[in-house]
Protein backbone atom coordinates (compact mmCIF):
# COMPACT_ATOMS: atom_id res chain seq x y z
CA UNK A 1 0.00 0.00 0.00
CA UNK A 2 1.32 3.39 -0.97
CA UNK A 3 1.14 6.00 1.75
CA UNK A 4 1.75 8.76 -0.79
CA UNK A 5 -0.78 7.36 -3.28
CA UNK A 6 -3.54 7.07 -0.67
CA UNK A 7 -3.39 10.78 0.16
CA UNK A 8 -5.82 13.04 -1.65
CA UNK A 9 -4.28 16.16 -3.17
CA UNK A 10 -6.00 19.51 -2.66
CA UNK A 11 -6.01 21.69 -5.78
CA UNK A 12 -5.26 25.37 -5.00
CA UNK A 13 -7.79 27.97 -6.20
CA UNK A 14 -5.38 29.41 -8.79
CA UNK A 15 -4.81 26.01 -10.48
CA UNK A 16 -6.93 24.36 -13.16
CA UNK A 17 -6.58 20.67 -14.03
CA UNK A 18 -7.98 19.17 -17.20
CA UNK A 19 -7.79 15.70 -18.66
CA UNK A 20 -7.62 14.69 -22.31
CA UNK A 21 -7.48 10.90 -22.52
CA UNK A 22 -4.19 9.79 -20.93
CA UNK A 23 -2.78 13.34 -20.75
CA UNK A 24 -3.33 15.58 -17.75
CA UNK A 25 -2.79 19.33 -18.15
CA UNK A 26 -2.24 21.57 -15.14
CA UNK A 27 -2.43 25.34 -15.58
CA UNK A 28 -1.43 27.87 -12.95
CA UNK A 29 0.01 31.37 -12.51
CA UNK A 30 3.55 30.33 -13.55
CA UNK A 31 2.60 28.32 -16.65
CA UNK A 32 1.20 25.07 -18.00
CA UNK A 33 2.47 21.50 -17.64
CA UNK A 34 1.21 18.42 -19.50
CA UNK A 35 2.12 14.80 -18.86
CA UNK A 36 0.75 11.45 -20.08
CA UNK A 37 -0.13 8.81 -17.53
CA UNK A 38 -0.66 5.08 -17.96
CA UNK A 39 -4.13 3.65 -17.30
CA UNK A 40 -2.84 1.33 -14.53
CA UNK A 41 -3.74 4.03 -12.00
CA UNK A 42 -7.16 5.68 -12.06
CA UNK A 43 -6.75 9.42 -11.47
CA UNK A 44 -9.99 11.06 -10.33
CA UNK A 45 -10.46 14.85 -10.28
CA UNK A 46 -13.53 15.97 -8.30
CA UNK A 47 -14.36 19.07 -6.22
CA UNK A 48 -10.78 20.45 -6.14
CA UNK A 49 -9.42 17.08 -4.93
CA UNK A 50 -7.28 14.62 -6.89
CA UNK A 51 -7.36 10.97 -5.80
CA UNK A 52 -5.51 7.91 -7.09
CA UNK A 53 -6.62 4.28 -7.20
CA UNK A 54 -4.75 1.31 -8.71
CA UNK A 55 -6.65 -0.86 -11.18
CA UNK A 56 -4.66 -4.03 -10.34
CA UNK A 57 -2.79 -5.15 -7.25
CA UNK A 58 0.51 -6.33 -8.70
CA UNK A 59 3.93 -4.97 -7.72
CA UNK A 60 4.49 -2.68 -10.71
CA UNK A 61 1.06 -1.06 -10.36
CA UNK A 62 1.58 -0.42 -6.65
CA UNK A 63 4.96 1.15 -7.49
CA UNK A 64 3.31 3.53 -9.97
CA UNK A 65 0.60 4.50 -7.46
CA UNK A 66 2.85 6.72 -5.33
CA UNK A 67 4.93 7.79 -8.33
CA UNK A 68 1.92 9.22 -10.17
CA UNK A 69 0.76 10.99 -6.99
CA UNK A 70 4.21 12.55 -6.61
CA UNK A 71 4.25 13.63 -10.28
CA UNK A 72 0.88 15.39 -9.96
CA UNK A 73 1.95 17.00 -6.67
CA UNK A 74 5.17 18.29 -8.27
CA UNK A 75 3.28 19.60 -11.29
CA UNK A 76 0.90 21.55 -9.04
CA UNK A 77 3.81 22.95 -7.02
CA UNK A 78 5.63 23.87 -10.24
CA UNK A 79 2.82 25.94 -11.73
CA UNK A 80 2.16 27.67 -8.40
CA UNK A 81 5.67 28.35 -7.02
CA UNK A 82 8.19 26.97 -9.53
CA UNK A 83 11.43 25.13 -8.83
CA UNK A 84 15.02 26.34 -8.74
CA UNK A 85 18.50 24.86 -8.38
CA UNK A 86 21.66 26.79 -7.63
CA UNK A 87 25.10 25.75 -8.83
CA UNK A 88 28.32 27.25 -7.49
CA UNK A 89 31.33 27.36 -9.82
CA UNK A 90 34.67 27.38 -8.01
CA UNK A 91 38.09 27.71 -9.57
CA UNK A 92 40.53 30.33 -10.78
CA UNK A 93 39.59 31.49 -14.27
CA UNK A 94 36.28 29.60 -14.31
CA UNK A 95 33.51 31.85 -15.68
CA UNK A 96 29.89 31.55 -16.72
CA UNK A 97 27.61 33.87 -18.66
CA UNK A 98 24.21 33.61 -20.30
CA UNK A 99 23.83 34.93 -23.84
CA UNK A 100 20.50 34.35 -25.54
CA UNK A 101 19.54 30.70 -25.19
CA UNK A 102 23.07 29.51 -24.42
CA UNK A 103 25.08 29.21 -21.23
CA UNK A 104 28.72 29.91 -22.08
CA UNK A 105 31.25 28.38 -19.69
CA UNK A 106 35.01 28.76 -19.33
CA UNK A 107 36.07 25.68 -17.36
CA UNK A 108 39.83 25.63 -17.76
CA UNK A 109 39.73 23.79 -21.07
CA UNK A 110 41.42 25.13 -24.22
CA UNK A 111 37.97 26.01 -25.60
CA UNK A 112 34.77 27.58 -24.26
CA UNK A 113 31.91 25.21 -23.50
CA UNK A 114 28.49 26.38 -24.78
CA UNK A 115 25.43 24.64 -23.31
CA UNK A 116 21.98 25.03 -24.90
CA UNK A 117 19.34 26.07 -22.34
CA UNK A 118 16.17 23.93 -22.70
CA UNK A 119 12.84 25.51 -23.53
CA UNK A 120 10.88 26.58 -20.43
CA UNK A 121 13.91 27.14 -18.19
CA UNK A 122 15.37 30.45 -17.04
CA UNK A 123 19.07 30.58 -16.25
CA UNK A 124 20.90 33.47 -14.59
CA UNK A 125 24.63 33.63 -14.00
CA UNK A 126 26.29 36.21 -11.76
CA UNK A 127 29.92 35.82 -10.71
CA UNK A 128 30.21 32.18 -9.63
CA UNK A 129 26.51 31.42 -8.96
CA UNK A 130 24.24 29.90 -11.61
CA UNK A 131 20.51 29.78 -10.85
CA UNK A 132 18.23 27.52 -12.89
CA UNK A 133 14.47 28.08 -12.52
CA UNK A 134 11.41 26.58 -14.18
CA UNK A 135 8.02 25.00 -13.63
CA UNK A 136 9.00 21.39 -14.39
CA UNK A 137 10.97 19.84 -11.53
CA UNK A 138 12.35 17.08 -13.73
CA UNK A 139 13.78 19.40 -16.40
CA UNK A 140 15.27 21.80 -13.82
CA UNK A 141 17.05 18.93 -12.06
CA UNK A 142 18.18 17.32 -15.31
CA UNK A 143 19.68 20.52 -16.69
CA UNK A 144 21.45 21.22 -13.39
CA UNK A 145 22.88 17.68 -13.42
CA UNK A 146 23.99 18.09 -17.06
CA UNK A 147 25.83 21.33 -16.29
CA UNK A 148 27.39 19.87 -13.13
CA UNK A 149 28.64 16.84 -15.08
CA UNK A 150 30.77 19.11 -17.28
CA UNK A 151 33.18 19.77 -14.38
CA UNK A 152 32.43 17.79 -11.23
CA UNK A 153 33.95 19.09 -7.99
CA UNK A 154 37.32 17.56 -7.23
CA UNK A 155 38.21 16.68 -3.61
CA UNK A 156 41.62 18.40 -3.33
CA UNK A 157 40.93 22.05 -4.14
CA UNK A 158 37.13 21.91 -4.61
CA UNK A 159 37.29 23.19 -8.20
CA UNK A 160 34.26 22.61 -10.40
CA UNK A 161 30.47 22.82 -10.12
CA UNK A 162 28.66 21.94 -6.92
CA UNK A 163 25.10 22.39 -5.77
CA UNK A 164 24.59 25.21 -3.26
CA UNK A 165 23.58 22.76 -0.52
CA UNK A 166 26.22 20.14 -1.40
CA UNK A 167 29.19 19.52 0.89
CA UNK A 168 32.42 18.33 -0.74
CA UNK A 169 34.62 16.16 1.44
CA UNK A 170 38.15 17.44 1.02
CA UNK A 171 41.23 15.25 0.90
CA UNK A 172 44.59 16.22 2.34
CA UNK A 173 46.80 15.78 -0.71
CA UNK A 174 50.54 15.03 -0.79
CA UNK A 175 52.70 15.62 2.24
CA UNK A 176 56.20 16.97 1.80
CA UNK A 177 58.99 15.15 3.60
Amino acid sequence: MSRIGKQKLQIPASVKISRDGAAITITGPKGTLTRSFNDLITITIENDVVSFEPTRSDVSTRALWGTYAAHIKNMIAGVVEGFSKKLILEGVGFKSEVSGSKLNLALGFSHPVPVEIPQGLTVTAEKNLITITGTDKESVGQFAATVRALKKPEPYKGKGFRYSDEVIRRKQGKKSA
